[in-house]
């Protein structure tokens, strides 16, 4: 497990740009090299759009935790083997590594830091409170666990950022299937609409439970965030609810006093398309630029602009 962390700014904003890990899973976090290393995920794709985003991610990363809680072995298995109740924001950024990695970092750096987090989870197994017992490399779980970030981070994508043709939102569910796979993942959805079938197969298995309201306390205190008003955090939550698959709201007991207010949902839109102009080129994306012979500023830049580049980088940076 990561031990370093290197500050960047000034104030604790809980923002993942704000604070960078030094290392991850025994991988000294470099996204700039190896030059040329070809990633999962493609340079100008939409998985690269999204994910160079932190407005979509954050609000794509409640979503996922708790679609993922509504199942009590996965919500027993990372509140009981993981330091989410205790250290959220160390562990939000955590899992926010390694999903960059998947989508940023060199292909053989992402196989070998996931193989990794697997053998670490190959030693979680439990029993719910109700006596069902879970283990974490439990395809079934892992095939809903892969979705629902899927599902989370494309959606709030698509909802508070800019809007996706339902092509491109079946393609980024088609092109997650790869790096999905790479945790264990067997039967994952293809497209929202096999997602949405995912969902309702799994509905009867769902419940509401007070650890999901504990999260949601977390997600919005001042543990989460220094500096940054618990109203605003509050959006941010209420945003993550707002996407959440509307059978799912209702039996996690998501009730009208999670709504988001137009005007609130209209400001988080500014943010997230402010979000997806403003260059961060010391990001992972900003960096895995430079891998790939491409500006610091690729992921910001319109994508007319994107595929003039890519048309003229070197053709080794393109090949990988």
């Amino acid at each position: 497990m990561q031990r370093g962390l290197a500050l960047r700014g000034s104030g604790d904003t809980g923002s993942h740009w704000e604070y960078v890990l030094k290392s991850y899973m025994g991988w000294q976090i470099d996204f700039s090299r190896p030059r040329g290393e070809a990633s999962f995920a493609a340079p100008g794709s939409v998985h690269w759009r999204v994910f160079a985003n932190p407005v979509a991610l954050g609000i794509g990363g409640v979503c996922a935790v708790l679609l993922e809680f509504a199942d009590p072995r996965i919500r027993s298995g990372v509140w009981n083997h993981s330091t989410f109740s205790t250290d959220p924001i160390g562990r939000g950024r955590r899992t926010m590594m390694a999903a960059q990695i998947g989508v940023f970092g060199p292909r053989s750096a992402a196989q070998e830091v996931i193989g990794r987090i697997n053998r670490m989870h190959a030693k979680v197994s439990g029993e719910t409170p109700g006596g069902v017992p879970y283990a974490a490399l439990d395809t079934e779980l892992l095939d809903w666990v892969a979705a629902t970030a899927t599902y989370g981070f494309v959606m709030a994508y698509h909802r508070f950022v800019r809007r996706l043709s339902d092509e491109q939102i079946d393609g980024f569910f088609a092109g997650s299937v790869e790096v999905g796979g790479l945790y264990g993942a067997r039967d994952l959805p293809t497209s929202l609409a096999e997602f949405e079938r995912m969902g309702a197969e799994r509905l009867a298995g769902f419940e509401p439970h007070p650890i999901n309201q504990e999260f949601l306390d977390i997600a919005r205190s001042t543990r989460v965030g220094r500096g940054v008003p618990r109203w605003l955090k509050s959006d941010f939550v209420n945003a993550s609810i707002a996407i959440l698959p509307p059978e799912v709201r209702s039996v996690l007991q998501l009730g009208p006093e999670y709504d988001l207010a137009p005007s609130r949902a209209a400001m988080i839109r500014c943010f997230g398309r402010l979000a997806d102009m403003l260059p961060r080129p010391t990001s992972p994306a900003g960096r895995a630029s430079v891998r790939l012979g491409l500006p610091a500023t690729f992921p910001w830049m319109s994508t007319a602009r994107q595929a003039r580049w890519l048309e003229r980088r070197p053709a080794a940076a393109a090949a990988g």
